[in-house]
């Protein structure tokens, strides 16, 4: 058996001693730390990880943190994005010491942001800090609908609804900004009706 491919039902030892299946083992958010502008570098090489040694059950998911901002240039003003977080890479997996260092090995990649590099879980209010987990969530919200952004780069901009997409948590809104009619993509979490 290839020693870096596990089973859901093979047992693991935990870093606290615990024993347990791969199967049981808890999905949770950690953050590793990249050389500086080798973020894409490292998403990219830790994909590549993911499928050589076949860990799709245990990575989920690898982001790198983006953030929305305006910024003025020669006079005109735009909305860009850039990374929220240079340097670090956001890992959704089940975490044991067997992945350790396929992680930590991989190109582009210094190590695991925790205690003498060694993972530490973000915590549920760091993750819907972040934005990471998407939480259903039920709005009364409708195409002509006026809202105002109460969270963002945009907030305080009054808007009117174009569409609304429930199974992203998602609207299109047009603003006005910069002199003219612009679309715009939020959450529903960023947004308030407005009478």
């Amino acid at each position: 058996m290839d020693e870096n491919k596990l089973e859901k039902d093979d047992i693991i030892t935990l870093p606290d001693g615990t024993v347990k299946a791969v199967s049981e083992l808890e999905t949770k958010w950690y953050v590793l730390h990249t050389f500086s502008g080798y973020e894409n570098v490292a998403k990219e090489n830790l994909e590549t990880v993911v499928e050589k040694f076949n860990l799709q059950d245990r990575i989920f998911d690898i982001i790198i943190p983006m953030e929305d901002v305006v910024e003025e240039k020669n006079g005109k003003k735009k909305l860009v994005q850039r990374k929220a977080m240079p340097c670090y890479i956001l890992v959704k997996m089940k975490y044991a010491d067997d992945l350790w260092h396929n992680v930590t090995r991989t190109r582009g990649i210094t190590g695991f942001v925790g205690p003498k590099g060694r993972p530490l879980a973000l915590n549920e209010e760091e993750v819907m800090k972040l934005r990471l987990e998407k939480i259903k969530v039920e709005v009364d919200l409708a195409v002509g609908d006026n809202i105002e952004i109460i969270d963002g780069p945009l907030n305080g901009m009054i808007g009117q609804v174009v569409s609304v997409n429930p199974d992203m948590n998602t609207i299109s809104v047009n603003v006005e900004m910069f002199g003219r009619v612009t679309p715009v993509d939020l959450e529903f979490s960023q947004v308030r009706k407005i009478n």
